[in-house]
């Protein structure tokens, strides 16, 4: 099994690289303890996909510390990486967005992966779950998607973005993207469309698992999206709603894996102390070694 883990972004409203901020007893980045989550449940093959100018120093970084045996693949997100035929000469500061980050990684995955985000943990057992799930169920037309309850993902420091779910039965019928969610005074509110929550929905935190079919439709959006041109400055193409696309289509079914683990990310500076507390108080009980790698 695949695990790929998002790396490419540039922090800006943390205002740093967070996925090479030393968070860790040790000053382990925290994509290493989703690596070494990944790693105790199975999968052995690792794919980071990062800016052009952090490929090599990643992949001497983790090729030092991850055990021997396991593959690792880093690739760059690259902003001319783009569908045969199709290109883009107007200015643009980043890449296409989280579809073009997993479409990047098509040569050098062709089985099931699991996609997070570099700069979020997700805990032991969402890993054990995504790994059951891909053992359990072989249809190459079957998705999963690890989800997390809302209240369990705020920020007390600002306002974040979640892809709201909706079910039926234990299968995603859509996935909502609310860009401004916190919790004040009168509870838990979107304030760009003004939705309010109960805190118990379930969200995306951008753990998917997923099978190789998604690279054709994700190109075929890429396609539309550039040929449509709009927004080409600072429109993306997202995960999420590729795989909406394919819902609507009947193209893939979710089926909705409960995480039954802590998450915690850090998308502003203040959430780092929590985050690096949260290591080492999961370090001091066990959970993890110290230093994470031998």
């Amino acid at each position: 099994m695949t695990l790929l883990l998002m790396a490419a972004g540039r922090g800006s409203r943390y205002g740093a690289l967070k996925q090479f901020d030393g968070l860790g007893p040790k000053e382990e980045f925290l994509m290493e303890f989703s690596i070494y989550d990944a790693l105790e449940n199975g999968f052995d093959h690792i794919v980071v996909i990062t800016q052009k100018d952090n490929v090599s120093f990643l992949q001497e970084y983790l090729s030092a510390r991850i055990p021997a045996g396991i593959k690792l693949d880093v690739v760059s997100q690259d902003l001319n990486d783009l569908p045969e035929g199709v290109s883009y000469s107007g200015e643009r500061a980043k890449p296409w967005g989280t579809a073009h980050a997993v479409w990047s990684a098509r040569k050098v995955i062709d089985g099931p992966f699991s996609v997070i985000n570099a700069d979020d943990y997700y805990g032991k057992k969402a890993f054990e779950n995504a790994a059951a799930f891909v053992e359990r169920d072989e249809d190459n037309n079957s998705f999963g998607l690890v989800a997390y309850t809302l209240k369990d993902t705020l920020s007390p420091y600002g306002s974040v973005s979640r892809g709201v779910c909706k079910q039926e039965g234990k299968y995603l019928s859509s996935v909502q993207e609310r860009t401004e969610i916190a919790e004040g005074e009168n509870g838990i509110v979107d304030a760009d469309s003004g939705i309010e929550f109960k805190g118990d929905e379930l969200v995306s935190m951008n753990f998917w698992v997923c099978r190789p079919s998604v690279f054709d439709r994700i190109e075929q959006d890429l396609r539309s999206f550039i040929k449509k041109g709009e927004n080409l400055e600072k429109g993306e193409v997202y995960l999420p709603f590729v795989i909406q696309a394919m819902l609507e289509e009947g193209a893939t079914r979710v089926e909705v894996i409960p995480s039954k683990s802590m998450w915690f990310g850090v998308t502003y500076a203040n959430d780092k102390e929590t985050a690096m507390d949260h290591l080492r108080k999961m370090t001091e009980a066990g959970q993890y070694r110290s230093p994470l790698w031998n």
